[in-house]
């Protein structure tokens, strides 16, 4: 994979470079709730601007259904990159309110060397999600008419088999941004010549999104943990009673089947030992107090539904954590979003800043959490951008973004 440094030495001033990024910020309303993912593209496009690129910057936001939708506007994040970058773009961010319209045409022909310009969500158009190859080829090729080099550094978008993803790059000389150099690098540390004891952190809603992270894992981890909502499939496999707790049943008999496999293999699961439990979902907008109680995992009361790992549990993952010399965290303990029930996620976000081992925060929602919960990033050795893309990795599938980006 060529890389934007070897792009940058060989001459880019003038060039139009078109930087892939991986936008998809949390919104409410026009106000942008988590900014990492833009700040993590950022030295992509200061590089770039600082060497003399008239870079075009483009992503998805959000699930549009492949036409205009204001709520789904990169207006804001145009607005958040122009205040991150500062001096380093020239002119600020200019922003055009079309994919490969005549604002995108107008907006990327008026840019100067060190001009960057974010073009309006990419989903926007049909195409760029789009089955079928003719259609996807057809944006790609407009999209390859307003660059002259393509730059991939939207991690979190590289398991997509996008027009944006895997057929532009296909179209321009193309290299790998600093961003996806530094997630794969960090994905090799998690898949090849790991430092041991090699302990996974897996939570989450469904059990059925982790299943392949899981059986591959497998072969590499000392120990796995879990956690979340996908918990409860898991003491149902035991035998334990789970009382109204997310439950996935048919799941039930490929959960015995990991667990024994687990022992055969030497890999050590560890399993809550009591559960924070209430009879009713809370209410994440209010956030108002609800009624959590702690009962054994063993068996949770008929009426009572599992919200997060309990105290005893949290102990035990702090302490089966800290000896790990190489850590990967994916999915949160519980409903992290509501302050009752947040507990279980912050006390492994904790163990982990506490370790000396390498650790590393598989995006989505456990980097929100992170966030959320107020700890520094810096404590931890890596927070991922692409939680999907990371767990397709870890289960060692080939990466259609990766693959188009390899020379």
């Amino acid at each position: 994979m060529k890389t934007i440094d070897e792009l940058v030495g060989e001459g880019v001033s003038g060039k139009r470079v078109f930087v892939r990024a991986d936008l998809n910020v949390p919104l409410d309303g026009q106000h942008i709730t988590d900014d990492g993912r833009i700040r993590a593209v950022v030295p992509t496009i200061s590089k770039l601007a600082a060497a003399g690129a008239r870079v075009v910057v483009a992503s998805h936001l959000g699930r549009p259904k492949g036409a205009p939708d204001p709520q789904f506007s990169l207006a804001p994040v145009a607005r958040r990159l122009g205040e991150l970058l500062g001096d380093t773009a020239q002119g600020g961010v200019a922003f055009a309110t079309d994919t490969v319209g005549d604002s995108a045409k107008a907006t990327v022909g008026a840019m100067a060397d060190g001009g960057v310009t974010l073009l309006e969500n990419l989903r926007f158009n049909p195409g760029e999600t789009s089955k079928d190859d003719a259609e996807r080829g057809a944006l790609a090729d407009e999209l390859a008419g307003l660059a002259d080099v393509y730059v991939g550094d939207g991690f979190g978008a590289v398991h997509r088999k996008h027009a944006s993803v895997y057929d532009l790059p296909a179209r321009l000389p193309h290299v790998a941004g600093y961003l996806i150099a530094t997630e794969v690098g960090v994905l090799k540390k998690l898949t090849e010549d790991v430092e041991r004891p090699y302990a996974v952190v897996l939570g989450g809603a469904k059990v059925s999104d982790k299943l392949g992270v899981i059986d591959h894992l497998m072969q590499k981890a000392d120990r796995i943990l879990i956690g979340g909502g996908m918990a409860y499939t898991f003491l149902k496999a035991k035998g334990y009673g789970t009382g109204d707790s997310l439950l996935q049943d048919d799941q039930v008999p490929t959960v015995k089947g990991y667990l024994d496999r687990a022992k055969e293999l030497g890999v050590e699961f560890v399993l809550p030992v009591d559960v924070v439990a209430a009879t009713e979902f809370p209410d994440l907008k209010t956030k108002a107090p609800s009624d959590p109680r702690v009962v054994s995992a063993e068996e949770i009361p008929a009426g009572l539904m599992g919200l997060d790992i309990g105290p005893e549990s949290r102990k035990l993952y702090a302490a089966k954590l800290a000896d790990a010399a190489t850590v990967f965290w994916n999915g949160p303990m519980g409903v992290f979003e509501h302050p009752d029930y947040a507990e279980g996620t912050r006390a492994v976000a904790q163990a982990l800043t506490d370790s000396a081992a390498f650790t590393v925060v598989g995006g989505g929602d456990s980097a929100a959490a992170v966030r959320q919960l107020g700890f520094d990033e810096n404590a931890f050795g890596h927070i991922s951008t692409g939680g999907g893309a990371s767990l397709e990795y870890l289960e060692g599938k080939t990466l259609p973004g990766l693959a188009a980006l390899e020379d």
